[in-house]
């Protein structure tokens, strides 16, 4: 197949380079049809011959390819076939009739044109699939600003240009004069378009979203912008990694992130690349006024501001009266922090280290970041008050609990304080003053205790050990605890640290005795479930809500006791979790409930 292909190509160029002399035969004539036609030679028909061969090999080739690939692929060069298959087929029966009647006749080319047209048609959807048009040209900015300005002028003159032949072919004023003054009109408002500002912003803008090759790849930015900010859950850290990560982008050596505290109506430093003093140090230069000026004009921009550029009536008035601030602070750029109607802050830019000045493509990246940083900033700030708010819901909600019980406290020990004097002497007041003193200390006692388990950090020590010898241990230390059934299987010894597990039994045991009346028996049950370890606490009481269990159940502060903070369930959360394990409940109200704690047989140490 290697060497017929070879021959078949080969061959054709031999006979119209060696033997072109023989390629046709005498003068062309025209045919009926005005077309001219001119006879083949030896060396022509050969070239045909040879010419057919080729466009058959190349349609078996086209034809296998075809059958060869199945679902995408097959979809994206579908068309490329049939179209070069298309414009093989009529090449070949432009060339059989050329052999057929032994002469070249110029009419065919038309009919081979039309089939490259076709085929080209053909081809462009399969180009389209593929991809291979998908070519970025990217032209110098010299050569782009100069050609749009030279097409602007084209189009401005153009315009005038049929303006006037308009005016002359209506016979509008047509005298010679006018015309020359019509020019010199076009001639003026082409400046003043050339000249203007606002246009040339305008089209600087355009070139760069459009025509100029991207400076950053976006996508690696924003994928670094993300990782850098995404896990940041201080504002402080966030801002001066926004400092940080707007420093390296744009290579600018001093970066200061402002915000704005709404409440105090004052400026507080949030991060910088440059400056680690306390913001009153920092604005010492800058008066109350000053800063107020300063907050009320950026509120006001919507994109980067150019210090030395930009010609805005309260910049230019606040760099006169404080030029020292610009100067020390080292401020090139402000760019506000706003998303929505909030106003964050602004970040300032000092001179890039090369000189360089920002071009309109790194406006527009510096303005996404900044909008996506205030985003940012204002969700931690939102998320801070709310943790704030929270805070305070907590402390007030301890604050009843601790006052409520210290309330009555303070009530029986004020009575009995009252009563002391009358019945001092009398021995059986004393005793019963002493044991009401003796057991208020001890609530207050346990108070602190609970109290402190918010706060208290635990280590775990574990031991190798068994589960039932804990619950024994837990049962014998609690005295008068009422009515058991336990059912307690033999079980391998698990990694626990015994005296927080015990605390754990221990509670369990407690809220089950204070649920019930004293009469319905509490079920203690052990065993092994595949790779874990249960311990059930069961009771016939009064049960709680699936509202309840949902939404506050395992939370400080939460109880359906008369006397009880919630701090127990929620610390033997903790412990269990600690261990690896996890706390099941089913309940239900007037019922009892049911706490099933399990824990792996294999703890990670």
């Amino acid at each position: 197949m290697f060497w017929l292909i070879l021959c078949s190509f080969l061959l054709p160029f031999i006979l119209a380079s060696l033997f072109r002399k023989n390629l046709f035969l005498g003068e062309p004539v025209i045919d009926p049809s005005s077309f001219l036609v001119i006879r083949l030679g030896w060396s022509g028909y050969l070239f045909y011959l040879f010419y057919l061969l080729i466009i058959i090999l190349i349609l078996m080739n086209l034809e296998k390819i075809l059958r060869g690939t199945t679902g995408l692929h097959r979809q994206a060069i579908k068309y490329l076939i049939f179209g070069l298959g298309s414009i093989l087929a009529i090449r070949f029966y432009t060339g059989s009739s050329y052999l057929l009647f032994k002469s070249y006749n110029l009419a065919h080319e038309s009919i081979n044109a039309g089939g490259l047209i076709v085929g080209g048609l053909l081809i462009i959807p399969s180009f389209r699939r593929m991809k291979i048009l998908d070519i970025d040209i990217y032209l110098s900015p010299s050569f782009l600003y100069g050609s749009f300005t030279i097409l602007i002028a084209g189009i401005y003159l153009l315009c005038v240009g049929v303006i006037v032949q308009l005016i002359g072919s209506f016979s509008i004023g047509g005298s010679i004069y006018f015309k020359v003054f019509l020019v010199f009109l076009a001639f003026i408002g082409l400046c003043i378009l050339l000249f203007s500002d606002r246009i040339r912003v305008k089209t600087k803008q355009f070139i760069s979203l459009h025509l100029r090759r991207p400076h950053y790849d976006y996508r690696k930015v924003w994928e670094g912008f993300t990782q850098t900010t995404a896990s940041l859950i201080n504002v402080k850290a966030l801002c001066n990694a926004i400092a940080k990560f707007i420093s390296e982008t744009f290579e600018v050596m001093s970066v200061t992130v402002w915000l704005y505290d709404e409440a105090k109506d004052r400026l507080r430093l949030g991060g910088s690349t440059a400056f680690f003093r306390k913001e009153g140090e920092i604005l010492k230069t800058f008066s109350s006024q000053g800063i107020k000026e300063l907050i009320s004009g950026i509120k006001e921009q919507d994109r980067p501001v150019d210090i030395k550029g930009k010609n805005l009536e309260w910049l230019k008035n606040l760099k006169e009266s404080y030029p020292k601030f610009f100067e020390s602070m080292k401020i090139r750029w402000l760019t506000p922090l706003k998303s929505g109607k909030s106003f964050i802050g602004f970040i300032t830019l000092d001179e890039r280290i090369s000189k360089v000045p920002f071009s309109i493509e790194d406006f527009n990246l510096l303005k996404t970041i900044s909008d996506q940083s205030a985003r940012s900033l204002l969700s931690l700030q939102l998320f801070e008050e709310f943790e704030q708010v929270k805070e305070m819901e907590a402390f007030q909600t301890m604050s009843s609990f601790v006052v409520h019980d210290l309330k009555n406290l303070a009530s029986t020990l004020s009575l009995t304080v009252m009563n002391l004097p009358i019945h001092f002497d009398n021995p059986e007041f004393r005793k019963d003053a002493l044991e009401v003193i003796s057991n208020s200390v001890e609530k207050i006692k346990k108070m602190c205790n609970e109290l402190s388990l918010l706060s208290q950090k635990f280590e775990l020590r574990p031991l190798r050990i068994d589960l039932n010898k804990l619950i024994e241990e837990a049962l014998s230390s609690l005295n008068g605890v009422g009515a058991l059934n336990k059912d307690l299987h033999p079980l391998p010894e698990l990694n626990l640290d015994p005296e927080q597990i015990k605390k754990v039994i221990t509670n369990l045991i407690l809220n089950s005795k204070e649920a019930t009346t004293g009469h319905e028996p509490i079920e203690i049950q052990t065993g092994q479930a595949g790779d874990w370890i249960f311990l059930l606490v069961k009771d016939y009481g009064c049960g709680m809500s699936e509202d309840f269990i949902e939404n506050s159940l395992f939370r400080p502060f939460k109880t359906t006791k008369k006397h009880g903070m919630g701090i127990g369930l929620f610390h033997s959360k903790r412990i269990v979790e600690a261990h690896g394990g996890r706390i099941e409940v089913e309940s239900q109200e007037g019922k009892g409930s049911t706490f099933r704690v399990m824990l792996p047989v294999k703890m990670e140490r």
